[in-house]
């Protein structure tokens, strides 16, 4: 049976989160630097943060989120048309009886039929808005992950830092010391130092 919340939930971009973490260079990012020793810098950064605080990734946002709005406004209303369907069933069932069973029962095959086909329909078109969501999430985001992965490994080719760790992995459980680079990226990329990250348009889950 169809659900309303899952007729919504399926089209949200759980991919979002792993599209952020990708930008992570792991738990280290190694600039290819020789003969390492106890002397070499380690930095360390939100990369999440930085790619948040992009315009470019505040522009794909409400592209994003523009497009997960319509396809969800499909699926609204193809649920509207089978709750419609699944009412008119339900009322044709309590009007049954013995002097009109045949008629009925005839009338609510023909709804049936029409509710399985309206569901299988709501199926595909979640499946399809995924898919289509995927594809423009990879579309506008990739090339702002690029970015910003320049921006980092140029900071800190500048600054000779040897290690950069990215604290937004989740494979930094525990760090001391080092340098905190971001402000140098932000610089790099143009982003204002009192910038805000931009919420994603569909939350990770």
């Amino acid at each position: 049976m169809v659900d309303q919340k899952d007729a919504s939930k399926t089209i949200k971009m759980r991919r979002m989160k792993s599209l952020f973490r990708s930008l992570a260079l792991g738990a280290v990012v190694f600039l290819g630097v020789q003969n390492v020793n106890a002397q070499q810098k380690i930095g360390h950064i939100n990369a999440d943060e930085i790619f948040q605080l992009t315009p470019e990734f505040k522009t794909a946002n409400d592209q994003l989120r523009t497009l997960n709005e319509t396809k969800t406004q499909e699926l609204q209303g193809m649920y509207a048309e089978f709750q419609k369907k699944q009412t008119e069933a339900n009322e044709k069932y309590r009007s049954r009886s013995e002097a009109n069973k045949e008629t009925i029962d005839a009338e609510l095959q023909v709804l049936g039929q029409e509710l399985q086909n309206i569901e299988q329909r709501i199926q595909e078109v979640q499946r399809v808005a995924q898919e289509d969501l995927g594809k423009k999430q990879q579309e506008l985001l990739n090339p702002i992950q690029t970015k910003v992965i320049t921006a980092i490994n140029a900071v800190a080719k500048e600054k000779g830092y040897a290690y950069i760790l990215d604290t937004s992995s989740g494979s930094v459980i525990y760090f001391q010391g080092g340098e905190d680079i971001s402000m140098d990226v932000r610089s790099k990329l143009g982003i204002s130092p009192d910038a805000q990250p931009v919420t994603p348009a569909v939350p990770a889950e």
